[in-house]
C-alpha cells in the first residue's frame, strides 16, 4: 500500500475582602436532559485527592458539591482531600486508603506487617520527555508487582466506593438514588495540563480495570477527561471571579496558576462576549506544565536535612523529621527572617550540634525559604511568559493546595504586581477548584478554542520528481510502486497545523489516494499520526528525525468500501488490482482529547468508519 498525496493593580491589604466579594456563584440554565443522571468528578492529585458531583434532575438547575467525609473521618466531616496514598499487604491487597492512611499507629502497622507504602503514583503516568526528565529521582517506586496502572484503578475504585457511600448517606433514599443514578454514572477525570493521548489511553485503562466502566464504545463514552488549567478556569468562572462586575473586559487576558502537590499548570484565556453576551473564553497559547509542585519543597527539604543531620545521631530519623516538616513547618511558612522549628520527637531529643532542642529541629528561615525557590520562580518565569503572549493580560488567579502558602502568594504576587498584574486567590474552596470545577466544565463548557501544541500530520508517498532538488537528494530511496510509478516515502503532510486555533467543531482533513494491490489490504487498515515539532512547511522525516514523534495508530477495517480498477468502479472483489481508493483522514479535539475517524465517499455521500486510537509510549 502506498499513499500519494490601564492595568488594575490591588493592594495586598485589599485582597481578602477582594476575594471574598468575588465568591458569587454564576447563574447557570436548568438541566435540559430527559433522564435523572449523575456526574463524578475525580481529581486525583499528587499528594491529596478530592471527589466533587452532581446530580442532574431534569428542568432543575444543577448545583455542584462535594464528597466532605470519607472512610477513617467520621469524627472529622468537613475534609474536603484525602491523601493519595494506599498500603498493599504482601500479597498485593490494598489495605489502607486515602483518609485511612492517616490513623494513629499506620506507619507502624504497616512496619510490623510488611506493607509496601504507594504514594505520588500519579507521576508515573506523566510524559517521560522535556520538562519531566528530572522528577524520575524523586518519584518514590511503585509497589512490587505493580503497574501503575493497577495502583491507580485501585485508588479509583476506592474514590468511586467514597463517592457511594457519601451520596447514599447523605441522599433522601440514599442507597436507592445510587441504585437508579449507577448505570449511567458520567466521569470526569482531570489531569495535568499537557497531558495527552497516552496519558489518557493509560487513565481509561484504571477506570476500565476498577470496574467503574465497561470496555466499550458506550462505556469509553461516560468518561471525559480536562486539563487542570481548564478546570481551574471553570471553577474561578463559576464562582464569578472573572465577571464584569470585578472589572473584566472584553479582550482581556487571564492567567490561571493552579499549584498542585506535583505540578504548577500555567493557561491563559481571553474573555470574550459570546452570543447573549455571555462570557467565553479563548485559549491563548499552548498551556503548559511544570514539575515544581510541593513535593518538591519537601525532596528540597531531605537533600538538607539529609546533609545538616549526616553526622548526627538524629541521621536515622531522617524520614520521620521530613515527615514532620512536610506536615507542619512547610505549611505555617510565612516569612524568612524567623527561625523555624520542626518538632518531631521528646523532651529527651537534644543535638545542640545541630540545633536540636527539646525534640525541635531549628532552622534558619533562609534557609527554608530556599526550599521554594524554585517553584516561585517557576511560576513568575512562567506566568509572565503567558503574559507576553496574551494582549491586555490583567488578571492571575492562583488556585490549588499549594496556593494556600501565605509565603508563595505573597512572593508572587509582590513580583507579579510590579508588572501590573493582580493576583486573586480564592478563599472558598480553593483546594477542591479542580474537581469543583470539572463538574463545571462538563455542565457549561465555556472555552470555545485552544492552541495546537504541534504540528499533526502523517507521512506519505509522492511520486518521483527529477525536478525538485529534495527529490532528487533522495534519488537512492526511490522505488516502483504497485502502480508502476517511482515513488519516494518519507514527506510529512500536515493535517493540524502548529499554534493553530482550534474549536471542538472544527475538523482537519487530508485526502489521500491508496493504491493497493487486494482489497484484503483494507481489511486491517492502519494510519499513523505524527507530531512534528520543528519549523518547516514540508519537511521530511530522514533529515529532521529528532523533531518527529509517532503519536499514535489509527486502526479501522475498510474491507467493504468500493474500489476503484483502471478508470471503472470494481463492486467485484475478485477483479485484479492494483486498486486505488481515496480517503480522507479527519482530526478534530474534543476538550483535551484528540478524536479520529476515516472518510470516503459513496455515490456521492460521504461516509464515515469509526477508527480505535492507539497511543504510542514515547509520546510527547
Amino acid at each position: 500500500m502506498r499513499r500519494t498525496n490601564s492595568p488594575l493593580i490591588l493592594k495586598p491589604q485589599n485582597l481578602f475582602q477582594f476575594s471574598h466579594c468575588m465568591m458569587v456563584h454564576r447563574s447557570r440554565p436548568p438541566y435540559s436532559g430527559r433522564n435523572r443522571k449523575l456526574v463524578l468528578a475525580f481529581d486525583v492529585g499528587t499528594t491529596y485527592s478530592g471527589i466533587s458531583y452532581s446530580i442532574l434532575d431534569p428542568g432543575q438547575v444543577p448545583e455542584i458539591k462535594g464528597v466532605t467525609k470519607f472512610p477513617a473521618q467520621e469524627h472529622n466531616s468537613g475534609a474536603s482531600k484525602i491523601p493519595t496514598v494506599m498500603y498493599y499487604d504482601q500479597r498485593g491487597i490494598v489495605r489502607a486508603a486515602g483518609a485511612e492512611t492517616l490513623r494513629d499507629g499506620i506507619e507502624e502497622m504497616a512496619e510490623d506487617e510488611g506493607w509496601d507504602k504507594a504514594e505520588w503514583f500519579k507521576l508515573h503516568i506523566r510524559p517521560k520527555s522535556g520538562a519531566a526528565d528530572h522528577v524520575a529521582a524523586s518519584v518514590p517506586p511503585l509497589p512490587p508487582n505493580k503497574s501503575v496502572i493497577q495502583v491507580l484503578a485501585d485508588f479509583l475504585k476506592y474514590l468511586y466506593q467514597c463517592a457511594q457511600g457519601f451520596i447514599e448517606e447523605t441522599h433522601i433514599s440514599g442507597p436507592a438514588l445510587w441504585k437508579q443514578l449507577q448505570p449511567t454514572i458520567e466521569f470526569v477525570i482531570s489531569h495535568p495540563n499537557g497531558w495527552e493521548g497516552y496519558q489518557q489511553s493509560q487513565i481509561k485503562e484504571a477506570i476500565i480495570l476498577a470496574g467503574l466502566i465497561r470496555d466499550t464504545s458506550a462505556g469509553l463514552a461516560r468518561v471525559s477527561f480536562v486539563a487542570e488549567g481548564e478546570a481551574s478556569l471553570h471553577f474561578c468562572i463559576d464562582n464569578g471571579i472573572f465577571s464584569k462586575d470585578m472589572g473584566l473586559r472584553n479582550g482581556d487576558c487571564v492567567i490561571i496558576v493552579d499549584a498542585g502537590g506535583g505540578t504548577i499548570d500555567i493557561s491563559s484565556y481571553n474573555m470574550m462576549e459570546g452570543i447573549g453576551k455571555a462570557q467565553v473564553f479563548h485559549e491563548v497559547s499552548v498551556p503548559e506544565c511544570y514539575f515544581c509542585g510541593s513535593v518538591f519543597v519537601t525532596v528540597f527539604a531531605r537533600l538538607f536535612l539529609r546533609n545538616f543531620l549526616a553526622k548526627s545521631d538524629f541521621i536515622d530519623d531522617l524520614a520521620h523529621i521530613v515527615s514532620c516538616f512536610d506536615k507542619t513547618t512547610k505549611l505555617r511558612f510565612t516569612g524568612d527572617k524567623q527561625p523555624q522549628y520542626i518538632k518531631f520527637g521528646s523532651i529527651r531529643d537534644n543535638d545542640p550540634s545541630c540545633q536540636i532542642r527539646y525534640g525541635q529541629l531549628k532552622l534558619d528561615g533562609a534557609n527554608v525559604a530556599e526550599f521554594f525557590e524554585p517553584a516561585i520562580q517557576c511560576i513568575i518565569k512562567a506566568v509572565l511568559a503567558q503574559a507576553g503572549v496574551g494582549r491586555h493580560a490583567r488578571h492571575v488567579a492562583l488556585v490549588g493546595g499549594f496556593s494556600s502558602s501565605d509565603w508563595v502568594h505573597g512572593r508572587v504576587r509582590d513580583a507579579l504586581q510590579t508588572h501590573g498584574l493582580s493576583i486573586l486567590r480564592p478563599e472558598h474552596r480553593a483546594n477542591k477548584a479542580v474537581s469543583d470545577g470539572a463538574i463545571a466544565f462538563y455542565l457549561g463548557r465555556s472555552v470555545t478554542s485552544r492552541i495546537s501544541k504541534f504540528a499533526y500530520g502523517i507521512i506519505v508517498s509522492v511520486d518521483y520528481d527529477r525536478s525538485d532538488p529534495e527529490h532528487r537528494r533522495r534519488r537512492a530511496k526511490a522505488y516502483v510502486a504497485v502502480d508502476g510509478q517511482w515513488t519516494l516515502d518519507g514527506l510529512f503532510k500536515v493535517i493540524i497545523p502548529k499554534a493553530t486555533r482550534v474549536s471542538e467543531t472544527t475538523e482537519f482533513r487530508h485526502e489521500t489516494n491508496e493504491i493497493v494491490s487486494s482489497p484484503r489490504e483494507l481489511i486491517t487498515t492502519q494510519r499513523t499520526i505524527w507530531c512534528y515539532k520543528g519549523d518547516n512547511e514540508s519537511p521530511w522525516i530522514d533529515s529532521e528525525a529528532t523533531n518527529f514523534v509517532q503519536l499514535c495508530t489509527i486502526n479501522a477495517n475498510l474491507s467493504h468500501i468500493p474500489l476503484v480498477n483502471g478508470d471503472e468502479r470494481n463492486t467485484k472483489r475478485k477483479a485484479r488490482g492494483p486498486f486505488t481508493v481515496k480517503l480522507v483522514q479527519v482530526l478534530s479535539f474534543s476538550a483535551a482529547e484528540l478524536r479520529a475517524q476515516i472518510a470516503w465517499r459513496e455515490k456521492g455521500i460521504e461516509k464515515r468508519t469509526a477508527a480505535k486510537i492507539v497511543y504510542d509510549p514515547n509520546d510527547v
